[in-house]
């Protein structure tokens, strides 16, 4: 039986092509690479049979923005409806974090520092000087340590539906009021019943769907769940190890206050 999601994913990259932006994959360093939709005219133009590789031809030519998707879902599938806007004043990049998407690492490390420090990587061998940067959810934490790590790269974020660290005792009360055991549980769902119940906390209003919706996303959306449960345990840090950090950049703030979002 056809996937419904699966299926249309053809559509979706039809639309971010006509919106101004191709897949693109970035090796950071042997066992890491990450996968990019990044502005068209930085590439070169596809030759038949060979959209997979295409070369860098430029530099960005318009300001930087890179947005960075939650924990349920890739780069594009978040942020589909925001490219098309955006793509008339900015050069936009749209990563997939490591284990969603194509994107991997053999590292052993799952905290969202690497998935900062990769992302870095990957933009700057894009040849992206400096950025805005927006994050949703867990997006949001990643976006957070870019702008400390790299004062100089991250020129402003915008930070929707995320807090600055996972602390324990965040994470402990939040599961707690939320109904759910674990983090797990929550993000990783898999049951369509399990599903519901993420898409009744994450979205504002509640969405119907059919069953085989569910299932199918499910089947497309949630890879690589060994690895994605590890970047989970890998968020959570002691209540004595949280540090605020002095950030020099611009912020913008949207319900910044702790909770598990897609």
């Amino acid at each position: 039986m056809v996937n419904l999601v699966a299926a249309q994913r053809p559509l979706l990259h039809g639309l971010m092509k006509l919106a101004g932006i191709r897949p693109y994959t970035v090796e950071i360093e042997q066992g890491t690479v990450m996968s990019f939709w990044v502005p068209s005219e930085i590439i070169s133009k596809p030759k038949k049979n060979d959209e997979l590789n295409p070369n860098l031809v430029s530099k960005p030519s318009k300001p930087v923005i890179v947005l960075v998707h939650g924990f349920s879902s890739e780069g594009i599938v978040t942020w589909q409806f925001q490219v098309g806007a955006l793509t008339k004043k900015y050069a936009v990049y749209v990563p997939d974090l490591l284990f969603f998407g194509g994107s991997i690492t053999d590292k052993p490390d799952r905290s969202p520092a690497l998935q900062a420090e990769c992302l870095v990587a990957g933009l700057r061998k894009l040849g992206v000087e400096k950025c805005i940067v927006v994050g949703f959810s867990y997006g949001g934490m990643v976006a957070f340590k870019m702008a400390e790590l790299y004062p100089e790269f991250v020129q402003a974020m915008v930070i929707s539906g995320s807090i600055l660290a996972m602390t324990d005792s965040i994470s402990e009360t939040s599961l707690k009021e939320l109904g759910f055991s674990s983090s797990s549980e929550l993000l990783l769902p898999t049951s369509v019943k399990g599903l519901k119940a993420l898409l009744s906390v994450a979205a504002y209003k509640k969405l119907w769907f059919p069953d085989r919706l569910h299932k199918d996303f499910l089947e497309v959306m949630f890879t690589n769940r060994e690895e994605r449960g590890e970047l989970l345990e890998g968020l959570v840090i002691s209540n004595k190890d949280i540090t605020i950090p002095q950030f020099q950049q611009d912020l913008g703030r949207r319900n910044l206050v702790p909770q598990f979002d897609a």
